[in-house]
């Protein structure tokens, strides 16, 4: 029995292993940037719409912003969607003689549903637009946006997605942990797939679509990922998703963690639904045309099959540690003991590493956190010998506060709560292993439920 067991454990951590390895080499081709030569020359008219519910407290800042893109005011016009609203959003927003739509059907509710009615308005328009921009109306939009995605439409793609940045994250330790999530997704995810040529993924917010295009596929997303299941429509149909690093708009993250835990099991309930819909579409796809950026997009559909998998992963090898006999197969034996130190290390050092090519910290930030990172030998030679849970949470307390210390003598107290957030990141991470069980566990309940939104921040504070 022991034997089967070995041997089920082991396909199982192998290939649990094979996939983190492809992530992580994937991610680590983010780490550069092609050089590209602009053409800022204006080409397309855009129509840009804000998806907006009960948004009285921040529309007005994203208008504002928008107004002021560095792009000719003849070439865009801007549209709100005051969707089922019983604020003041549609009445802020006349203020500023922008387009405002006022949508009540209740038992259509979402931003996909509100996205598919002003489309179908749109496209009956007198004046046409060769694309339309769609944003959250808690965004923020830089002045060079427009021409950035302008550039890359240009260069043939239907859909390109923005950098989305983030506008609070000094806010709370929530906040701090999503900014690093994002920041990290822009360069490891989306700017290494744009590196080697595969279709990048649409971010819900910040992104432009051909009108052609949307009119021949037409848009039918209205789960509750509406972004993945059109990424996933478009991969289908041949086209892939272009990434403009320099299109940046800013995005308010949740300030508690209830707040952020309501939202990403909605995201974990709409990719379960879209990966029960689409995830054999496009392995059938990818295999017939033999195309790995389809497999990839498909891949990425399975994240909350494959968040499962690593905890699962980590379950066995808890399990393995504390009882020998079991027989069940860990990683450890694949190498050495200092060669998953390395590893880990490696991993570890490749978000603190983005974060600075991404000037979201500074060079004695990073430095601070590569020696941090020693933490991987010294705190396992400190404790040879020693078997005492006790001691070993002592030394280790003992080695984060010394660092702690340190950053605060040398970095100061800016630092010191970065610092101290970046910890915690880890208790963010771990927290996506229960919000992942609930999403898979309701993929059939498609209510929508909204975020609210409350920082009302200027474009020129981020």
């Amino acid at each position: 029995m022991g034997k089967y067991i070995f041997t089920i454990t082991a396909v199982f951590q192998i290939l649990i292993f094979t996939l983190t390895c492809y992530y992580m080499v994937l991610g680590i081709v983010g780490l550069f940037r092609k050089k590209e030569k602009k053409d800022y020359t204006s080409k397309k008219k855009f129509a840009l719409l804000i998806a907006a519910h009960n948004e009285e407290v921040v529309i007005s800042r994203l208008i504002e912003s928008m107004l002021n893109l560095d792009y000719p005011k003849d070439m865009y016009d801007i549209f709100v969607i005051a969707d089922n609203c019983t604020d003041n959003t549609a009445k802020i927003a006349k203020k500023y003689s922008v387009n405002v739509c006022e949508r009540f059907e209740k038992d259509k509710r979402g931003k996909g549903y509100a996205l598919e009615w002003m489309f179908a308005k749109l496209f009956k328009m007198k004046k046409q637009y060769d694309a339309i921009g769609i944003f959250d109306a808690d965004n923020l939009v830089h002045k060079d946006f427009l021409k950035e995605i302008d550039f890359k439409m240009s260069q043939g793609y239907k859909v390109v997605q923005g950098y989305i940045d983030s506008k609070n994250p000094e806010d709370s330790w929530i906040a701090c942990a999503y900014s690093i999530a994002f920041w990290t997704q822009n360069r490891m995810f989306q700017l290494a797939r744009a590196n080697v040529g595969f279709s990048n993924q649409i971010g819900g917010t910040g992104f432009a679509i051909d009108t052609n295009t949307l009119k021949d596929l037409g848009w039918g997303a209205t789960c509750l990922t509406e972004d993945l299941e059109f990424t996933c429509k478009l991969v289908l149909n041949g086209e892939k998703v272009g990434w403009a690093h320099d299109a940046i708009i800013y995005d308010e993250k949740p300030l508690k963690l209830a707040q952020s835990w309501t939202q990403r099991k909605r995201w974990m309930q709409g990719f379960t639904d879209v990966a029960s819909r689409y995830f054999f579409k496009l392995v059938k796809k990818s295999i017939k045309e033999r195309k790995w950026y389809i497999f990839d997009c498909a891949l990425y559909v399975l994240q909350p099959f494959t968040t499962l998998m690593l905890a699962i992963s980590a379950i066995l090898t808890i399990i393995q540690v504390d009882s020998p006999g079991l027989n069940i197969f860990i990683l450890s034996y694949l190498f050495s003991d200092i060669g998953w130190k390395v590893f880990a290390l490696v991993q570890f050092l490749i978000t603190p590493l983005i974060l600075a090519l991404e000037e979201k910290i500074s060079k004695a930030f990073l430095f601070m956190m590569v020696l941090y990172s020693s933490n991987v030998f010294v705190i396992p030679y400190v404790l040879r010998g020693m078997g005492s849970y006790t001691v070993s949470i002592l030394v280790t307390l003992g080695f984060n506060l010394i660092f702690l210390l340190m950053v605060l003598v040398f970095l100061g107290k800016k630092n010191l709560v970065l610092f101290f957030r970046f910890l915690l990141y880890g208790l963010y991470t771990v927290t996506w292993i229960p919000i992942t069980i609930q999403g898979i566990l309701n993929k059939n309940n498609k209510e929508w439920n909204h975020t609210k939104h409350v920082r009302n921040i200027e474009i020129y504070d981020v």
